[in-house]
């Protein structure tokens, strides 16, 4: 009896040294396994993105934004205070040179223009009084001027029969020199008369001339007037189509405020705008590049505004191909503005692996579905390419997702899922 226990005994701290070697051999595998991953981890295809590296063109730009307008665009303003009368032609219609938009209510300026009219009426008569008053004077002032003249022909006589009269001993010296001082007093009297003429003829072709400059002012503002009339139905001056119009039929519009707005699409520029750090890399006939829709188009910086608003400078691009058929008004576009291109490098496709620093490490794959870390130098880039100057050669693959978790991984393996 005793014998059996022992064997039992025996035959279980065998099982038990057994279970025991064996965990130990799973914990060592387990640590094996675990010390292998961190030193060789592995990534998915489908965990990441790959390029190959090429050689190709690459510039090297700047970000900016942009919004595509109409190359011309027309305002077309209220010739007069006035309301809306009707609309004709709502926004994005179009239209033809001549082609009525709006009309205006001209009643109140209808009456200003037949106010002017009678104004004029009354400054042409009161010209005509001004001429006929005038005249008159200057009648009245030739007639004394004729009566002194007759006066002192008068007294010329009288000086030479009192001289006479003198000789003969029948007069005094006393009255020669009196009617010697008469006739003087009479000239000179004759003789501001007559600097009275010259200044009334001058002072009448003044007075005269400014009532005609004043019924000529008058006539020009009732000349613009019947313009500004004539507008008050709002004609487009162009072909091209309607991109706004107010449409509020009775709102009261100020002189020279905006009621439409007219474009030509057959051309359009972009209105682009970027940050004023970057101000002394923008200039004129810049190269840019405009992406819409994942499509680009070629153009060229122009009219860099002068004015910094809020830390932002504004300018125009003008396409390569202005009618390109993406275009439409008012689209948001991103816009690249090329300050450098080099040709025939060393390029790959851009993506989060580069953080844009001149020294970087990156992925490479290799043949054998592995992924080694190397450090590369690059240069230029852009939104699409970056340029490697030392590294990398043409047919190297490489992982331009962001690896950063894998920082401390010399080499990685690829796994197919």
């Amino acid at each position: 009896m005793d014998k059996l226990i022992e064997e039992e005994v025996i035959t279980k701290r065998k099982k038990k040294r057994y279970l025991v070697a064996f965990i130990v051999v799973a914990l060592l595998a387990c640590c094996v396994w675990l010390v292998r991953s961190f030193l060789n981890p592995s990534l998915n295809t489908n965990q990441f993105t790959t390029a190959k590296v090429e050689t190709g063109d690459i510039e090297n730009t700047i970000n900016a934004t942009g919004e595509v307008l109409p190359e011309f665009e027309e305002v077309l303003a209220s010739p007069i205070n006035a309301s809306i009368k009707n609309v004709i032609m709502d926004a994005g219609n179009k239209v033809k040179a001549g082609q009525s938009i709006l009309t205006l209510d001209k009643s109140q300026a209808q009456t200003d223009y037949e106010k002017l009219q009678f104004q004029i009426e009354s400054k042409q008569n009161e010209i005509a009084k001004l001429k006929l008053d005038l005249e008159k004077s200057f009648y009245d002032i030739k007639s004394n001027n004729n009566i002194k003249q007759l006066r002192i022909s008068n007294l010329k006589d009288m000086v030479a029969g009192a001289q006479r009269l003198f000789k003969a001993g029948g007069g005094t010296k006393e009255e020669i020199e009196q009617t010697q001082l008469n006739l003087k007093v009479a000239e000179l009297e004759k003789q501001q008369l007559e600097n009275e003429i010259k200044s009334k003829q001058q002072t009448m072709k003044i007075e005269i001339r400014e009532a005609e400059i004043a019924l000529a002012i008058q006539r020009n503002d009732l000349a613009a007037l019947k313009r500004k009339l004539d507008l008050a139905n709002v004609v487009a001056s162009r072909d091209g189509v309607v991109t706004w119009v107010n449409k509020n039929i009775g709102t009261s519009v100020q002189q020279g405020e905006a009621i439409a707005r007219i474009a030509d699409l057959s051309s359009f520029k972009v209105a682009g705008s970027m940050s004023d750090n970057q101000l002394e890399q923008l200039h004129n006939n810049m190269p840019a590049i405009i992406r819409i829709n994942d499509e680009q188009l070629r153009g060229t910086v122009t009219n860099i505004s002068p004015a910094i608003k809020n830390s932002i400078v504004s300018f125009d691009i003008r396409f390569d191909e202005k009618n390109n058929k993406l275009l439409r008004p008012n689209m948001k576009a991103d816009v690249f503005l090329v300050t450098a291109v080099h040709h025939k490098v060393i390029r790959v496709a851009n993506g989060a692996a580069f953080n844009g620093s001149n020294l970087q490490d990156i992925f490479v794959l290799t043949s054998e579905g592995k992924a080694e870390r190397r450090t590369v130098k690059t240069g230029l880039s852009n939104f699409d390419y970056i340029e490697i100057e030392s590294g990398l050669k043409p047919g190297d693959v490489i992982i331009t997702s962001d690896m950063s978790s894998y920082k401390n991984a010399k080499v990685l393996t690829i796994n197919k899922p």
